[in-house]
């Protein structure tokens, strides 16, 4: 018999599955999150457009308000997904670690409502305007 297989473990290689399967999860919720932060900021934007083209003289906008809510979801959406393949890359490579201990990740999803508000606060506020 081998050395690597007198340490393995079934119980820890179980646990090592599920891990795996947590990690997938958790970057699909992200592919979703950040898919749909895109497309929303893209039919902000295509909207705002089409109202602009239609008649450019009714509809004033001088601070370009709806642009800029658009491009800030596309810019979150495009930027959260990178960190999420990231923290999902990094959580593997611990995962494939013989000595395998758990560290606290980042705050991803802390970060990420936290520039939704501010994008939400500035839509808000150029609303009011």
């Amino acid at each position: 018999m081998s050395e690597k297989a007198k340490k393995t473990s079934i119980t820890n290689e179980l646990a090592r599955e599920r891990n795996r399967a947590a990690a997938d999860r958790t970057l699909m919720a992200w592919i979703r999150t950040a898919l749909a932060m895109i497309g929303f900021g893209f039919g902000v934007g295509k909207f705002y457009q089409a109202l602009e083209n239609a008649d450019p003289e009714a509809y004033s906008d001088p601070l370009h308000s709806a642009e800029i809510v658009g491009e800030s979801l596309i810019a979150l959406g495009v930027l959260g997904l990178f960190a999420a393949v990231i923290q999902h890359w990094r959580s593997l490579k611990r995962i494939e670690n013989e000595q395998y201990v758990y560290h606290q990740p980042r705050a991803l999803p802390l970060i990420v409502a936290s520039l939704l508000l501010m994008i939400g606060i500035f839509a808000f506020v150029s609303i009011l305007l």
